[in-house]
């Protein structure tokens, strides 16, 4: 029971500590697209930059986190036992090789690489990027080896560490320097620290200040390079490859249409579009938030509960309570839209505010497949994932081609939507072949069609403000009671 307590307690740790840090990030968006701060165009600039710094992230790490984790089971019979010991060493060393390699190259060439990814007046924010990309990818396997060892403080301690000093010098800089800069107020500490023409260039240096503070907490950590072996670099990379390109794929899924928005929209609003779009994008921040607790839990229930009898009957009462969870989610943000918009201060954003239902419902279906992938994994397909994620790919990018030209940032949700529901239906389909769960697919389609119209006809009831809302609260309670009837013997029989 002991052993049991101390991983649910770490658990936890992690669990609070990335999304409490996930959470402190979204809390820029608000600092960010404020009046006086970055207008749509600007925003579009931090927007793409770091929509390729989420490829570049995989490409750097290779799938090295996942193979680090496979590579120290003591059980690994594919590892002589003088090789286990070095097996921190080797991913250790193999990344900061790689890293550096990248670091020096796009340092040299970073004028170069801001012209070629249409950016040619931001080469040093491209260099900065370069670097955070670099110092990230250092900080993976050592960060790894904590949750190896069950060190889940010090590790909660360095993310939250990391991304406090990134929220502090962003309201520093903006909320303090700027204000007072554009105020005509100075003094030594402005005078020494803020240029008004460095502009979104703030937003990496701070960024790159955050991540070297997590590069020298992780030094200590750091294992000597005697125990090196290239034979097991080699093994290592071989199985690291496959997830390298199932991580590309998915990183297609979530954000190359802000990239390819850059070059299929008109260069003259091609910045601003994509700063409108990625800004609303963030408001499906309660269901992606939910989903990512969701993950960290639901993983270890699944395999822990994988051999007990009738586990596809428990399986599909998850489903159908997740979804009731997600879509009330839902809910909250579209029937209160009007308030929730307002976390993004500057109106010149809001015109992108007819996204974010898709880009919600295109969430909760991620939300399903990742809920579903327990098929997978416990059959031991998991390659599976990797092939469906290509082709979660191949839709995005064939939609997002098809349809911006037509409708611009329009045509990138609905991309987004397609792209998660065929993932969603193709998992399904190839599941039910394998391991059949039992899910029950005309509730979780009554939850998702029900909430959508109660959202569109509160949407189409015109009435003062109390009242308007008082409607909306009504549709939204009168959906909670028809949820918890239908499921509240499905969450008392889990929760026993």
């Amino acid at each position: 029971m002991s052993t049991l307590r101390n991983l649910a307690g770490q658990t936890a740790i992690y669990g609070l500590s990335s999304i409490g840090a996930r959470f402190l990030n979204y809390l820029l968006v608000p600092l960010h697209t404020s009046k006086g701060v970055f207008e749509p165009a600007e925003f579009g600039v931090i927007t793409s930059l770091y929509a390729w710094t989420a490829f570049l992230n995989v490409v750097l790490t290779f799938g090295m986190e996942t193979t680090f984790f496979r590579f120290t089971n003591k059980d690994n019979a594919a590892l002589a036992e003088g090789e286990k010991g070095s097996v921190f060493t080797t991913a250790s060393y193999a990344l900061l090789f790689s890293s550096l390699a990248f670091m020096v190259l796009g340092t040299g060439f970073s004028g170069s690489i801001a012209n070629g990814i249409g950016f040619p007046a931001h080469s040093v924010s491209v260099l900065m990027l370069v670097l955070i990309i670099g110092i990230d990818a250092l900080t993976t396997i050592p960060m790894a080896r904590l949750r190896q060892q069950g060190r889940a403080w010090r590790f909660a301690a360095i993310n939250i560490l990391s991304v406090v000093v990134n929220v502090a010098g962003n309201l520093f800089i903006f909320l303090y320097c700027m204000k007072k800069f554009d105020a005509g107020e100075s003094n030594a500490l402005i005078d020494a620290v803020y240029d008004p023409s460095f502009g979104v260039g703030y937003v990496f240096l701070i960024n790159l200040i955050s991540t070297g503070v997590k590069l020298v907490m992780l030094l200590p950590e750091w294992p000597p390079f005697r125990a090196f072996s290239k034979p097991l670099l080699r093994t290592m990379l071989a199985f690291g490859a496959p997830l390298m390109v199932a991580g590309l794929a998915g990183m297609v899924n979530e954000t190359a249409d802000r990239i390819i928005l850059k070059y299929l929209l008109p260069e003259g609003i091609a910045d601003a579009q994509i700063g409108i779009y990625g800004a609303c994008y963030k408001l499906a921040v309660l269901i992606t938030l939910f989903i990512q607790a969701f993950r960290m839990g639901a993983e270890p229930f699944f395999f822990s509960h994988a051999k007990e009898k009738n586990s596809g009957e428990t399986f599909a009462r998850i489903m159908n309570l997740f979804v009731a969870v997600c879509m009330v989610a839902f809910l909250v943000v579209m029937l209160f839209l009007d308030l929730f918009k307002w976390f993004i201060p500057n109106p010149a954003y809001h015109e992108g505010l007819r996204v974010v239902p898709i880009l919600m419902l295109a969430n909760v279906f991620l939300g399903i497949y990742y809920n579903q992938s327990v098929w997978y994994k416990l059959t031991d397909r998991t390659r599976v994932g990797g092939t469906i994620a290509i082709i979660g790919a191949a839709i995005t990018i064939a939609f997002n081609f098809a349809l911006i030209p037509v409708l611009g940032y329009m045509g990138s949700a609905w991309a987004t939507l397609a792209c998660y529901a065929g993932m969603a239906v193709i998992s399904y389909a190839w599941g039910q072949k394998h391991y059949p769960i039992p899910y029950n697919v005309s509730r979780v389609l009554l939850y998702m069609a029900g909430g959508v119209m109660l959202w569109w006809g509160a949407d189409q009831v015109h009435f003062d403000e109390v009242i308007g809302y008082g409607i909306r609260a009504g549709a939204m309670v009168g959906f909670l009671l028809v949820a918890w009837k239908l499921e509240r013997h499905s969450f008392s029989n889990i929760a026993q």
